[in-house]
């Protein structure tokens, strides 16, 4: 369960850097990476040693890396990201690694949603959405939004915090068993 550890150590060091910087470094994904699959393969993450804990941080590198550069290529997703994720991965394998991913998401969503909320006020969105939604209904097609309407929608998600929580949910149970 040593690895289990590690992991939250540098969830909690990404986590600090993307709050504070919007930045995920890195020298700490990278040594992440190789940490989990070693870990693994000694047996001290959640599988067993030798190749059968290799093979388990691999999938889970490979799979939570690919759909990662997916969003990376198709949405305004950063590198940074598709790093911390594979991470994960590299560290809880195929199911836990999807599973912790999307976590990830559903939290990153709410934090990003309660943010522009937050800055922008539930009645003035609402507002703003009623009138683009009457100027599309006068219009009967697609009206795009202008650049200074698109700004508020522009709130980073900060997915380390969201990463790490999401981590958290998905290995309790696992540390619980081990604690009792």
């Amino acid at each position: 369960m040593i690895a289990v550890g590690v992991l939250l150590a540098m969830l909690a060091v990404s986590a600090w850097t993307d709050a504070r910087s919007h930045t995920i470094y890195n020298w700490n994904c990278y040594p992440g990476i190789i940490a989990g699959v070693v870990l693994n393969s000694a047996g001290l993450g959640l599988s067993e040693s030798g190749t059968t804990g290799f093979w388990f941080a691999i999938a889970g590198f490979l799979s939570c890396g690919l759909i990662m550069l997916t969003a990376f290529v198709f949405f305004a997703m950063g590198g940074g990201d598709v790093k911390l994720l594979a991470m994960i991965g590299s560290f809880l394998g195929l199911q836990s690694g999807i599973e912790t991913l999307l976590w990830t998401f559903s939290i990153g969503f709410v934090f990003g949603i309660s943010a522009i909320i937050w800055r922008h006020g539930f009645i003035g969105i609402v507002r703003r959405s009623l009138e683009h939604a009457v100027a599309v209904a006068k219009a009967r097609s697609w009206i795009p939004l202008h650049q200074d309407e698109k700004k508020p929608l522009e709130q980073g998600l900060f997915l380390a915090p969201s990463a790490l929580i999401a981590t958290c949910i998905v290995v309790w149970p696992e540390l619980i068993r081990i604690l009792i």
